[in-house]
Formats: C-alpha cells, structure tokens, sequence
C-alpha cells in the first residue's frame, strides 16, 4: 500500500458529524477503531443515555455520589480546573439551562423567569468528585451537567492515540469543526488549518500546526433568530443565563490537548478579551486567536509566525 495515499473516513457521533484522514498501512483499521471508540465514548459520557456515567450522576443529583470510570474523572477534573481559573466562565452544571433554551427547536428565547428559577441549578463548586473512590456526583437535586464543551476535545485526543496505536504517524480529525492532528502530513509540512470568518463564507485566517488540536468556539455555528430579528447563539454564560456578550464573536484555541482547547475556547468567549487573555496566561501550553465583534483579530505571540491572516487584515497580539 502506498502510505502516502490518504484514506479518509467519515461518521456521525456525539451529536455531529466527524471525518478523519489517516495515511500507512494500517491505517484502515485505526479508522474503524476510532469509529468504534466514538461510539463507546458516547454512551460512556452523553447524558442523553441513562446508563452513562454522565446520566447516571444527574439522575443521583443531591444523592450519594455514583461509581464512574477513570476517563469521566479525568474529563471532570480538568473542568473544574479551567471553571476556577476563569471564574466560572466555563461550567459543565450548565445543562438545565441549555434545556431552557432548547436550540435545536427554539424560535424565541425563555421567559426571563423562567431563566431566573433555573439560573441557581448552576454552578461547578456543586461537582463532587473522589479519583480514589472513583465516585462523582452534584450536590443539589434538579442540577445536571453536560460534557459538550470538553467531551469532543477528549475524544480527538483519544482518537490521535488510537492512531498512534496502529503505527500511524500522520492523521488528523475534524470533531464539528474541532480539529486534531497527528504528526505533520506526509511529506513533512505543517497541517495548514483554516480558522471561519465569522461573519462572512470564507475564512478569515490558517494556522499551521503539526500535533496540535485547533479548537473554535464561535457565535455563528448555532443560533437561531426571534420573531423582532434578534439572534440568540448558543454560548451561554453560566453567571447571566444568556448567550454570553463579551465582545468576542470568536475564539481559536491551540494546544497539544483538544480537551484543554475545547474548554478553553467556550471559557475565553464568555469571559471576554481582558480576562480571556488572563485565563490563557495559566496554561503555557495553549494559544489563541480572538476574533471582537469589530472584526479585530487578537493573537497570542508564541501564533505570530504560524498564523496567516487574510488579505487585509491587520493583527494585534496579546
């Protein structure tokens, strides 16, 4: 086989489509084996699936903390991790209030009341979590989580891990628009990764990056318009109860760890430019391009010679 010809595989998992490329001779089957650890990975983290870890501590929810598995502990330890760092900008308890707002059917926003008398089922210091007994649970009934902003990120790394597992050396993953890569491509440059425009169809800049995720959290990617034209995204700030107003309309992160990207860019949207760049500042290993509502461009400094901005647009770094 020529392992210079790609062979690409696409799937749907955890509520998205995902598509991979790998290359090598034994690339075949760690395609089929990625495919079969999205499936596991979901039903051992939806909390769509009662028997799932996840659904299984939000049924427990004020009750005596429920036995998980090693992996949920670890995803559960980073969140609250990155929830102190940014000050619970990103909070996992979240759930009972993307419930409220129900994006996949909404035509209007929730009654201010009703967001009021779920807003105090949220909050990440109710995450109870023992890694030697490896138990979790919430401390208050009617709380819920939900791993959407970090379970993607968990799975790409996974995914990467698996390749390597199989003797790939070169692959990457695209998770809904998260991104992971393997290696660098075959002929040794750089994976060139597009980061959107937010407000236009094409994009906006590249990032190249070899054995890196490439995590985008953005105000277009799930919206849906009111009867007056008033847009609701779907990235909502755990303190407000609403989509969060930051000034931000976009955030890329770059890290060796998707999982750490993948929170980091829902953290960095809501907190904003000054306190997003403070949350940054705590992990060394990742890096970010910000995108404000002005359509200004805000880069870290370790980005500077790997990001290519579009024709025209002129960038400020952070």
């Amino acid at each position: 086989m020529n392992n210079n010809k790609p062979l690409d595989a696409v799937h749907f998992g955890m509520g998205t489509e995902m598509a991979h490329r790998a290359y090598g001779e034994n690339a075949a089957k760690a395609l089929k084996a990625v495919e079969e650890e999205a499936k596991r990975l979901e039903r051992l983290l939806s909390r769509f699936t009662p028997e799932s870890d996840v659904g299984r501590i939000n049924a427990g929810a004020g009750g005596k903390p429920v036995t998980v598995g090693v992996e949920t502990l670890k995803i559960l330890e980073l969140a609250a991790d990155v929830s102190a760092i940014s000050r619970g900008c990103f909070d996992v308890t979240i759930a009972p209030l993307a419930d409220l707002w129900d994006y996949k059917n909404a035509v209007s926003p929730p009654e201010a009341g009703r967001i009021r008398g779920v807003l105090p089922l949220v909050g990440y210091r109710d995450i109870v979590f023992d890694k030697a007994e490896k138990t979790a649970g919430l401390k208050r009934e009617g709380q819920s989580m939900d791993l959407g902003g970090i379970a993607k990120g968990y799975a790409s790394d996974r995914f990467m891990e698996i390749f390597s597992e199989y003797g790939v050396v070169s692959a990457f993953s695209n998770i809904g628009g998260n991104v992971s890569t393997l290696g660098s491509k075959p002929d040794g440059s750089a994976w060139r990764i597009g980061i959107r425009h937010p407000r236009a169809e094409d994009l906006i800049g590249v990032v190249e990056t070899c054995e890196e995720a490439v995590v985008t959290s953005g105000d277009y990617e799930r919206y849906f318009t009111d009867a007056a034209g008033k847009r609701y995204h779907h990235i909502l700030n755990p303190k407000t109860g609403y989509p969060a107003e930051s000034g931000l309309i976009s955030v890329t992160v770059v890290a060796k760890s998707a999982m750490l990207a993948d929170a980091l860019s829902t953290a960095v949207f809501v907190a904003g430019l000054e306190l997003g760049a403070a949350i940054l500042s705590n992990y060394k290993q990742a890096e970010a391009v910000l995108i404000d509502e002005k359509l200004r461009v805000y880069v870290t400094r370790a980005l500077k010679n790997r990001f290519e901005s579009a024709s025209g647009i002129a960038l400020k770094y952070i």
